[in-house]
């Protein structure tokens, strides 16, 4: 594979990027055709962190409509995630949250989250592909893409700069794919073709992400809720919150967030305190208890920005998957879900209309919308109200949204089948139209059927557990 090598080698695609989407799209293609994946890193052999993923230090979550997306690809993973001491989180029972309208009950299961670091999630997804793959996937590591070759109607394969040998080369593809994440250089590539620029939505409230692990007490229970203390946009001055898991090897994480004038820093002494100081106190009072296991780890990369592909005259045997098309504001936890929906649509898009049909890749470029479009709108609809979000302000269509999640919120608190609802789609499970349900707007005019809590919901079991 080199510069020698002629265009249009039957059955070859390139896979810009090592991460969880790459893995999952290089999965799907390598039933058609070989797969060439390029990695800037070395990736590890275990779970591991590597330089390429800063953001891995900070809380992960993969919600239900992702999880059955990675299932439908690569069978039993559940259980293989079960054996790395991943935990399956059921929802919304396994939740303590503390929304802009108040505290979320802790309703009968009807959905579920993975829990785990980053490092063990994408290590047990790698190891699977790799596995199963055999020889038809081959990784590249360090090897930098720094052009697409072709023109501005195809593209033909990928200029790369290989770190290991200190040489360019070029590499021929029948399909190039871009997963390569927030750091994605495809509209530099493409205006280098002569492409005309996809049209660009950011949406910045500035928010920084700082976290830390800890000791979980001994004895904690094994169905430990996750413990997310969210932000409220309509209050005077900056939107902070906090969020803990329990992760394997008995550890809590806790990730730790704020908005322009409210950042948290790396400063360790002031890491509590932060966490005491949120609209509710009860993550800091659960990390005053244990001992941490580390440094303060920082991000300040969280802006929300999505490239609307599938409106654009992307060229030929191009297709952009995952945080390269649109990267959220992490609090949400929708990256990983929307990436394995992707993967899931692309190998439907393939099954349904046969590899190397016309406009292949435009039709799953398209199809991906969907998943983007849900999370996107969860995503923008808290940050767009901080002062600086955008240049704008919220549009009108914006604040009427949000008028109306605030109202489904609400009524939340205090009715299981609106909860339910939410979380349908909050899990990307279903699309917003299960919020426009008759039943669905009759019980957001009611508004909740039970009173508000006053305090976290948590059960007599766990807060002995912790000495609360």
């Amino acid at each position: 594979m080199s510069s020698t090598a002629t265009a249009g080698i039957p059955g070859r695609a390139i896979v810009i990027g090592g991460g969880l989407a790459a893995m999952l799209t290089a999965r799907v293609l390598s039933e058609v055709m070989d797969v060439l994946v390029i990695e800037r890193d070395i990736l590890p052999a275990g779970p591991e962190s590597r330089a390429g993923l800063p953001q891995a230090s900070h809380t992960h979550m993969l919600w239900a409509g992702g999880a059955d997306a990675i299932e439908q690809l690569l069978p039993g993973l559940a259980k293989e995630f079960e054996a790395a001491d991943a935990r399956r989180i059921p929802l919304t029972t396994g939740m303590v949250a503390l929304s802009p309208q108040g505290w979320y009950r802790r309703w009968s299961e009807s959905h579920y989250a993975i829990t785990c670091s980053r490092d063990l999630l994408d290590w047990v997804i790698r190891q699977r592909v790799l596995r199963e793959a055999g020889n038809r996937i081959t990784v590249m590591e360090r090897t930098s893409v720094v052009a697409l070759t072709g023109t501005s109607t195809t593209v033909t394969g990928v200029s790369i700069f290989r770190e290991d040998a200190g040489v360019e080369d070029t590499l021929f593809a029948d399909l190039v794919v871009d997963a390569s994440g927030r750091a994605s250089r495809t509209p530099k590539w493409l205006a280098d073709l002569g492409v005309q620029a996809a049209a660009v939505r950011e949406v910045n409230s500035g928010l920084v992400y700082a976290s830390r692990l800890y000791q979980a007490p001994a004895g904690l229970p094994e169905d430990w809720p996750i413990i997310n203390v969210q932000a409220d946009p309509r209050c005077d001055g900056p939107g902070q919150g906090g969020v803990l898991t329990l992760l394997e090897g008995g550890r809590w994480l806790v990730t730790l967030h704020g908005t322009r004038g409210g950042e948290p820093t790396k400063d360790a002494d002031r890491f509590q305190r932060f966490a005491s100081e949120l609209r509710h106190p009860i993550i800091g009072e659960l990390i005053s208890k244990v001992p941490p296991l580390g440094p303060v780890s920082v991000t300040r990369m969280t802006a929300n920005r999505r490239h609307f592909y599938e409106k654009a005259s992307l060229p030929d045997n191009l297709l952009v998957i995952g945080d390269a098309i649109a990267s959220y504001n992490p609090t949400y936890g929708h990256g990983m879900s929307v990436a394995a929906q992707g993967a899931v649509i692309l190998r439907d898009t393939i099954q349904r209309y046969g590899w190397g049909s016309p406009g292949l890749t435009r039709r799953a470029q398209r199809a991906m919308a969907k998943p983007v479009s849900t999370a996107w709108t969860f995503a923008t609809g808290t940050d767009v109200f901080y002062p600086g979000a955008t240049d704008t302000g919220p549009t009108a269509g914006e604040r009427l949204a949000a008028a109306f999640v605030d109202r489904l919120s609400y009524t939340a608190t205090g009715s299981g089948p609106i909860a339910r609802a939410l979380t349908d789609v909050m899990t990307l499970r279903r699309g917003p139209a299960r919020l426009a349900r008759p039943s669905v707007l009759l019980r957001a005019m009611v508004g909740p059927v039970k009173p508000a809590l006053g305090q976290p919901p948590l059960t007599a079991r766990e807060r002995t557990a912790v000495g609360l």
